[in-house]
């Protein structure tokens, strides 16, 4: 008889389970703290560096899933890896897309310097660590730019609380954080009295995510929280019409002078705030009607609550910030400066059909769809253009918002008969037109979140994008018991 089938055997193998699984319960209910390096993001004129601002323990514990710290997914123009000094092992990596990725393919940075502030987040390790940040070369491999070793233990680490954000309003609760994606929605420019509408506007946006594909069907894999700091004044800035507040997050308009672009630079305000509650995503909450938002992949996104336009702007905005999707339109004003060769883009909704035989979405594409795929782009980019001379007209002469609202109403209806009847709608395949170029850059269907404001869902390359990544940061119970 062997030792495990006594009943001594039998009961010493039962306590060796019963004690593993009471050790994995107590690393789930104890997470580490949550460490923060604030940096300096600086450059222009092709050159790039980075500094330490200050390195942060966060008030709350690490947020993220214990099996999940090496990110797989290959996202991201950036790269931070957390390294083990002694092993040399990686103990955590993600990809991200800060704003000097954006801002250095402009204009302005061709011509000039500029500094931003970036967070590198995660969760405090036992001993002194290698923090290395990585870039994509022409190549699109990583490749090392900048590192320095961050001790823990540094009396100079800051353990201070935080500027007060307030309660934090429980939205969705599924989980534990470290088993969900955690979804935080910070409201922005809220006064004391508005707290209310910043409640209201976060459970009304959140209900807007979880009617659309993927999301609705993986609800149950988030966590929805909402703060609402604040504000000394209602509303954010808007330089262009001579508005100026420093509102809590420090969102505004005019990002990169592109006038319904919303973004916050000032990173040490909103993640200050944002510590104060469990999150593995932000969405910055703007009280305003004016149409506006923005994403960063792995930093943050931003909508206009009041906009008419803020369900499609939030569900948008969050496919960049979380999954990483490209815009796929390309008739709208950029503030880019288009790149000077032609290269297969890292993001997984866009292409530029180098290789039409190694298509990045194949496995997904319509049977009998040919590559690429014929559509009525002409046509459609003459009515834009159209489109684009009543924007302008309107904007010059600075009209009221709800004409801005009624022109967008008609392109939207154009827009979606329009493409419907394409005679490929409604397959995956390879529409040239994405990327803000019209030619070389090529979108997997007719018509997408990713493309135009119309009422239709994600295309299945998006979807696919958006779950993957929510398996990131929320892995399916049957898998981890598997283990």
């Amino acid at each position: 008889m062997s030792r495990l089938s006594s009943p001594l055997g039998l009961l010493a193998g039962s306590l060796t389970v019963l004690l593993l699984v009471a050790a994995a319960s107590a690393a789930l209910a104890a997470p580490p703290p949550t460490l923060r390096v604030d940096l300096v993001h600086f450059g222009g004129r092709g050159a790039e560096s980075y500094a330490v601002e200050r390195v942060v323990v966060e008030p709350l514990p690490w947020p993220g899933h214990p099996e999940r710290p090496v990110d797989d997914t290959n996202l991201g123009k950036y790269r931070f890896e957390v390294i083990d000094r002694a092993t040399r092992r990686v103990l955590y990596a993600r990809g991200f897309s800060p704003a000097y990725g954006e801002w250095e393919t402009t204009r302005e940075a061709a011509e000039g310097t500029r500094a931003f502030g970036e967070s590198l987040r995660f969760p405090v390790p036992a001993a002194p660590v290698q923090v290395v940040l990585q870039k994509r070369d022409a190549a699109n491999d990583f490749r090392e730019i900048w590192a320095a070793v961050v001790d823990p233990a540094d009396p100079l680490v800051d353990r201070a609380a935080p500027p007060p954000a307030g309660p934090s309003i429980a939205i969705l609760e599924s989980g534990p954080p470290p088993e969900k994606v955690d979804l935080l929605l910070l409201g922005d420019g809220y006064t004391a009295a508005e707290r209310g509408k910043c409640a209201a506007d976060a459970r009304r946006l959140a209900g807007v995510l979880f009617e659309v594909e993927p999301y609705r069907a993986r609800r149950g894999d988030f966590n929805v929280r909402a703060l609402c700091p604040e504000a000394r004044e209602s509303g954010i800035a808007r330089p262009s019409l001579g508005v100026h507040r420093r509102s809590p997050a420090g969102a505004t308009y005019d990002a990169f002078r592109a006038e319904r672009y919303v973004l916050s630079f000032d990173n040490r305000a909103w993640r200050d705030l944002a510590s104060q509650a469990p999150y593995d995503l932000v969405v910055i909450v703007a009280n305003g009607r004016t149409y506006g938002g923005g994403g960063l992949f792995g930093e943050y996104a931003t909508v206009a609550a009041d906009s008419l336009w803020a369900p499609y702007v939030f569900v948008h905005e969050l496919g960049h910030h979380f999954a990483a999707l490209a815009d796929e339109y390309y008739t709208s004003p950029a503030v880019y400066e288009p790149a000077s060769e032609r290269r297969e883009p890292w993001e997984p909704n866009v292409t530029a059909l180098l290789d039409p035989e190694r298509l990045k979405w194949r496995d997904l594409v319509t049977p009998g769809t040919p590559i690429p795929t014929p559509w009525e782009k002409a046509a459609f980019e003459a009515r834009s253009r159209e489109i684009q001379a009543e924007r302008q007209r309107l904007r010059a002469e600075r009209r009221p918002e709800e004409e801005m609202d009624a022109l967008f109403l008609r392109q939207r209806e154009e827009e979606e008969a329009r493409l419907g009847a394409e005679r490929y709608a409604g397959a995956v395949g390879a529409f040239e037109g994405a990327n803000y170029e019209a030619t070389g850059y090529f979108r997997p269907a007719a018509d997408c979140i990713m493309f135009t404001r119309d009422r239709v869902p994600f295309c299945p390359v998006c979807r696919r994008a958006i779950e993957r990544v929510i398996d990131l940061y929320a892995a399916p119970l049957a898998e981890k018991s598997q283990r």
